[in-house]
């Protein structure tokens, strides 16, 4: 076992975990699985929030200040960052599009959403959150006895639940003004900020603008904060590395606990669960490939005549391979600047500034992925986002994406704060968390895509491409190097 890829190890704890579930569903023992298995998963989620707050702040800093001094975020800057926003919204409005046509989380059955949405309005209520479309179950004498088989609440304690939440509500939108979404992004008090998930966003504006201004000072008063930023994000790239290194005993437990809440002791609700789920990976499927085989293409062709569409993935095949084994963007940067010198013949000046800024603020198959998993999740649970809210996701998404590290599983401590934006449980990431290695690898293959187009765009633009159709691509690499 310990010979075992890391990878490898976390799917055996998913079979594991659900093979438990379906036992325990069978012989009864779901009680015993909630009480004495799923607090383990409980930790795990825990430990994900605890580091993603942190996590953010201080990678988002260190890659905006280390773009270099301003005059370097003069044309190739600014293009470079544009596009790479411009891609990252195409990204997030195809996952939208899909998601919304396609409707994966409506396709199980509706006793099964029932109950899950009456879990969420629990929830809902025990945290102080506004129940999103308006609509309680918990008020209507139909669904009052289910409720109380899963909550175990008593019916007065279910109806001053809802009571106060609604109250909460009115007093909320007293004040609130058609700018109260943008107001809310500057925060009056960071270190208040940093004491909760839900005002992420306040967070990432405080640290684009702290890196912005690191780069206008001199830099002898820069450097010190700028590297103990650099060492403060190393720890904090640690502590993911070391979670995950205990990651296939979480997800056993969290898996086992997810799908034990779920089916209870009717295993026919683990069928709908993953029947919900196939459906909801191949709409994530479908958005990856679009933006590789379609998308990226498009965009390039409408910049860069001279590189042809099988010249461009002949290119880039060895990175694009590399990056799906390893579902790093870090891993592969040596290999993608490689591929785009030697084969796409872009100039190592722009190469070596535009890949290691887009391996870190260039995550389009991550955002894309985080879109669809959060309206997924809402239709699972009958909750109707509205436009706004799924704007909120668009944009939560968007500036998540900057601070989601190159290493693999990063995109699932970022999608607890896009679930957090629109008032949405972040324990629900372990319902998709079953089929997420195998679509992080597919997203990050889309990353390096997006980072390669990007390059060859910024290149051609600066007069440094030189592309030859006859090239033969790079067939060895030196993963030293």
């Amino acid at each position: 076992m310990k010979k075992l890829a890391l990878h490898w190890k976390i799917l055996i704890g998913m079979t594991l975990g659900v093979m438990w579930a379906l036992v325990s569903s069978s012989m009864g023992w779901s009680q015993f699985t909630i009480n004495w298995i799923d607090p383990f998963g409980t930790i795990f989620i825990n430990l994900l929030k605890l580091i993603a707050v942190p996590l953010v702040l201080f990678s988002i800093i260190s890659g905006v200040a280390n773009i270099g001094d301003p005059a370097s975020l003069g044309r190739m800057g600014g293009k470079t960052l544009g596009i790479y926003l411009v891609t990252t919204v195409m990204a997030i409005s195809l996952g939208l599009l899909l998601v919304n046509v396609v409707k994966p989380g409506k396709l199980i059955d509706e006793q099964s959403r029932i109950d899950n949405r009456i879990s969420y309005e629990i929830w809902a209520d025990s945290q102080g959150y506004e129940i999103k479309d308006g609509i309680n179950y918990l008020q209507d004498p139909a669904f009052f006895k289910r409720a109380q088989e899963i909550s175990k609440l008593s019916n007065s304690e279910l109806k001053e639940a809802a009571v106060a939440d609604k109250m909460e509500s009115v007093n909320n939108k007293k004040d609130s003004t058609p700018l109260q979404p943008l107001v809310d992004i500057v925060p009056s008090n960071f270190f208040y900020s940093l004491s909760s998930n839900g005002l992420m966003l306040q967070i990432i504006f405080f640290a684009v603008f702290f890196g912005v201004c690191l780069l206008f000072i001199p830099s002898e008063k820069s450097k010190p904060v700028l590297n103990l930023v650099d060492g403060v994000n190393e720890v904090f790239l640690k502590m993911v590395d070391v979670v995950m290194q205990a990651a296939p005993f979480f997800v056993f437990a969290l898996l086992a606990g997810v799908v034990s809440k779920m089916a209870g002791d009717d295993i026919g609700k683990v069928v709908e669960i993953f029947k919900g789920l196939s459906w909801y990976s191949l709409t994530v499927l479908a958005g990856l490939l679009l933006m590789i085989f379609v998308i990226y293409p498009v965009i390039l062709k409408l910049f860069v005549k001279k590189i042809p569409y099988s010249g461009f993935f002949k290119s880039m095949g060895p990175a694009q391979t590399l990056a799906f084994s390893t579902s790093s963007s870090a891993a592969t940067l040596p290999v993608t600047m490689e591929c785009v010198e030697q084969n796409l013949g872009v100039n190592k000046k722009v190469s070596s500034f535009v890949l290691p800024i887009g391996a870190t603020v260039n995550m389009d198959g991550t955002s894309l992925y985080q879109a669809i998993a959060v309206i997924f999740l809402a239709q699972m649970h009958m909750i109707d986002l509205t436009i706004a809210q799924q704007v909120t996701v668009v944009l939560t998404a968007t500036l998540a994406s900057i601070g989601s590290a190159a290493v693999p599983s990063a995109g699932l401590v970022m999608l607890i704060i896009v679930l957090d934006s629109v008032g949405l449980n972040p324990a629900w990431i372990a319902i998709i968390f079953p089929v997420d290695r195998i679509l992080d690898m597919f997203r990050t293959v889309v990353n390096v895509t997006g980072d390669a187009t990007v390059c060859s765009i910024i290149a051609d633009g600066e007069g440094m491409l030189d592309y030859k159709e006859d090239t033969n691509p790079t067939e060895t690499f030196d993963l030293d190097s």
